[in-house]
């Protein structure tokens, strides 16, 4: 009892037709004494978990409130109508929302879609859940519009999908309380942006060490490359001094020139 109070957690949400389990994984892997509980959750609570602190963080589909809430978008799924399996529509692997026009085509309560106007011929009512309606599907009463993760969800052997080209797309966000950004939540924000171990909110967390590293190998070639300079300098001065005949003549720069100009009747006697 007291190492479950004692062991630390993250909770995700997820809405249906969300797969954690990659991240899952993941998470297990590279922070093996924090448990991942997974909490499925239906669109319209996922909200309210978050707001409430019963979970984290979700995965949900956009859009959400952003003056509560930060989001990172993830993927965009691909839209397809669910049929029967005799369907004339199934005649084609692709199909647009004009071919749907003359259909009846179901809008649940729970639609993810975000219709501005859902295509074809409305129901007498609208189903209260995805699952009821692809249940009418299966009773030829109409079609159903879904993402195809939840065309997928829902998958029967007597109906199957075609994908909808031009039509509007669900896009999967991971999504938390703007002012309830933990360190759990940068962990899981970097697993699921790909981040390598070495890459996520740790290494953040090491980089004035890492800075004050590359300064320190910065500052032997910062002074090494003034005394580079002046060796070089010297070594120069030092050939000029041999040339001249002594350091006295090459190091003083008005002594030196006179004393030059002075003794340099020869070269001028040659040419």
């Amino acid at each position: 009892m007291t190492d479950s109070a004692d062991t630390p957690s993250f909770r995700l949400a997820y809405v249906p037709g969300v797969t954690p389990a990659k991240w899952a994984r993941i998470w297990a892997e590279r922070l093996p004494d924090t448990r991942l509980v997974l909490l499925q959750t239906s669109p319209a609570e996922a909200a309210g978990l978050l707001r409430e602190g019963a979970a984290d963080a979700a995965f949900v589909r956009l859009p959400v409130d952003r003056t509560v809430f930060s989001a990172i978008p993830l993927y965009t799924e691909t839209t397809v109508v669910v049929v029967p399996k005799d369907h004339v529509i199934t005649a084609a692997e692709e199909i647009t929302l004009d071919d749907l026009a003359d259909e009846v085509v179901l809008h649940p309560l729970d639609d993810v879609i975000g219709w501005e106007q859902p295509p074809g011929e409305p129901a007498f009512e609208r189903p209260a859940t995805t699952e009821d309606a692809i249940d009418l599907v299966a009773a030829g009463i109409g079609v159903l519009v879904v993402p195809q993760s939840l065309a997928r969800l829902h998958h029967r052997r007597d109906l199957t999908y075609r994908t909808l080209v031009d039509a509007p797309q669900s896009e999967v966000a991971l999504s938390w309380p703007q002012d309830v950004t933990t360190d759990l939540v940068e962990d899981f924000i970097g697993i699921v942006r790909g981040r390598t171990v070495n890459s996520t909110r740790g290494r953040a967390q090491q980089t004035p060490a890492a800075e004050q590293k590359k300064d320190e190998r910065r500052k032997p070639q910062q002074s090494g490359a003034p005394r580079r300079g002046t060796a070089a300098g010297a070594r120069g001065r030092g050939g000029g001094t041999k040339g001249g005949g002594g350091t006295k003549s090459g190091g003083g720069t008005k002594g030196g020139g006179s004393r030059r100009g002075a003794g340099g009747g020869k070269p001028r006697r040659r040419s």
